[in-house]
């Protein structure tokens, strides 16, 4: 009878994973190499290798768990604003709600609306519309003909449009166009926090803040 080769011996292994279940003793004679240079039982390299793969799954549970709360929180948050814009009455209030909204959901500090027309509410609101030739517009070029957001620290120009006496608190924020709505016009977020608002954020929840304010602020417009 030949001899059986390493591949041959893997290859039946492989196909009879119960064999030591019917020869234990061999498992007490059986050393596998270790990267210390020390030779260890299998039973041992066993018991190793599934400490690592436990800890690998706990690990991705530990992150899918995490995932989920974030999205129950960002679910949460955007419920509240849902509600802030439709229980308010007028446009005035509609945006002091979201303003205590995004601080308190949210975490920001500064909040901002400019809606691109021709002026329109009482002397409070003023700073609020945006004559659609205004020079200053030039500045969000980017955001309003991609109709998509971006966030990072803003240029000075940007943040004292959209800020006004805050800009220079400003140290991250999200600029959102008002896209796929009856109107135009910008909404800023800004924070005290350089990290707040980073280069590659996650725009999904970003386009429905806008699609939400957007629509609401358009049917006030329309009734006023």
């Amino acid at each position: 009878m030949s001899e059986l080769d390493s591949a041959e011996v893997e290859a039946y292994l492989y196909k009879h994973p119960e064999f030591f279940d019917e020869h234990l003793q061999l498992l007490e004679h059986m050393t596998i190499p270790h990267p210390s240079g020390h030779a260890v039982s299998l039973i041992s390299k066993q018991l190793e290798l599934f400490r690592q793969r436990h800890h690998k799954m706990e690990t991705q549970l530990n992150t899918l768990l995490e995932v989920a709360q974030e999205n129950d929180s960002s679910a949460s948050s955007m419920h509240e604003l849902t509600l802030a814009v439709l229980e308010a009455e007028t446009l005035e209030i509609a945006i002091e709600n979201l303003d205590e909204v995004l601080r308190e959901c949210f975490l920001t500090d500064i909040f901002s609306v400019k809606i691109i027309s021709a002026y329109q509410g009482s002397l409070a609101m003023a700073d609020v519309f945006v004559d659609p030739e205004c020079e200053a517009l030039v500045h969000f070029a980017k955001e309003m003909n991609s109709n998509k957001a971006s966030c990072g620290r803003p240029t000075l120009a940007q943040a004292r449009f959209l800020f006004g006496e805050h800009a220079l608190a400003v140290k991250s924020c999200v600029i959102i166009p008002m896209a796929f709505t009856e109107i135009e016009g910008l909404i800023a977020i800004g924070s005290r926090d350089k990290d707040r608002f980073y280069s590659g954020l996650g725009d999904l929840f970003l386009t429905q803040i806008s699609e939400i304010i957007g629509t609401r602020f358009a049917a006030f417009l329309k009734s006023a």
